[in-house]
């Protein structure tokens, strides 16, 4: 069997000794060399499984397979690619050596980098992190929340999903920086991104019973009534307009407001005067019963105004 060099790479994200079963008996197996002291170092140690620092050297590494046919290469929180790149040049060399092979004791679970996103937060809202963040407040970032998110709403009409991707962070951005400020709150204002996040999952679990509690539902349509029917008992709202959002632009809010009255099965007449107000809200309707999208219909046509203003200055 031929001598071999693993380079055993764990997530930094996830709590140290959660390798998986293949990861501790290599260690358990075979001698165990790092870079440095590490917490992962110390709990392999408190399992039984000795780790030996011999620094940042091939060589050394090298010398190790003099004792074992196997030895274990312990990375550091980064993957320790420059020494990865040392110890491939260095067998490269001598191929007779030994095999080199690249094992993952632990992966990132999915949305690993959020907690990436949460730590740099952190940092620069903290005491020598960045002024103009620890400066702001939820009044002062309200305006930008709404410009990323207007940006992304561009992406997506524009199908470009590179800068959808790149949008959705900025709007992560405002999501995590808010959360942060809130940490600072009174004691008992206070609020961090694990109670968004926690109040996030509860509401999803809650209003998808037909996934979470199996109820059978036999159409999306149902689907969209036991939504609105469970929002409105944990609303506990006196009104079809409450919930509503009054800030966003006025042709989405009529159209909205419109919905929200049809929906609750309500028959109010529409203004009847010639104001150019009233007249704007009856065409609103008018453009929603026959099934379009009044905001849509009113941006396409600006766009493409806008294309011939650009044409007329060139």
């Amino acid at each position: 069997m031929p001598r071999r060099i693993v380079l055993l790479v764990t997530s930094p994200r996830l709590p140290t000794g959660l390798l998986t079963a293949a990861a501790w008996d290599l260690v358990r197996a075979h001698p165990v060399h790092a870079a440095e002291e590490s917490a992962q170092a110390t709990a392999l140690r408190a399992a039984g499984a000795p780790v030996t620092v011999i620094g940042p050297d091939p060589e050394a590494l090298v010398r190790a397979l003099a004792t074992s046919d196997t030895v274990v290469w312990l990375a550091g929180p980064t993957g320790d690619q420059d020494f990865a790149r040392q110890l491939g040049l260095r067998l490269a060399r001598e191929p007779q050596l030994a095999e080199m092979e690249l094992m993952y004791g632990s992966w990132d679970p999915p949305g690993a980098r959020l907690l990436d996103a949460v730590a740099v937060m952190d940092r620069l809202v903290s005491p020598g992190g960045d002024p103009w963040k620890q400066q702001q407040t939820h009044q002062s970032l309200a305006q930008y929340l709404l410009e990323e998110s207007y940006e992304a709403y561009d992406a997506i009409a524009e199908n470009d999903l590179d800068a959808l991707r790149e949008e959705l962070g900025d709007v992560l951005l405002q999501v995590v920086l808010h959360a942060r400020l809130a940490e600072d709150l009174p004691e008992d204002e206070a609020w961090n991104v694990d109670d968004v996040a926690g109040t996030l999952v509860d509401k999803m679990i809650r209003r998808n019973p037909h996934v979470f509690a199996g109820e059978q539902v036999d159409s999306v349509q149902t689907i969209i009534d036991n939504w609105e029917r469970i929002k409105k008992q944990e609303k506990s709202r006196d009104s079809a307009l409450d919930g509503v959002a009054l800030s966003q632009p006025a042709l989405a809010l009529a159209a909205k407001i419109l919905q929200r009255t049809s929906r609750a099965g309500l028959d109010v007449a529409l203004p009847t005067d010639d104001s150019l107000g009233a007249t704007l809200l009856r065409l609103v309707a008018e453009v929603r019963l026959a099934g379009g999208d009044a905001e849509q219909a009113l941006r396409e046509a600006t766009l493409a105004y806008a294309k011939q203003v650009r044409a007329a200055e060139s």
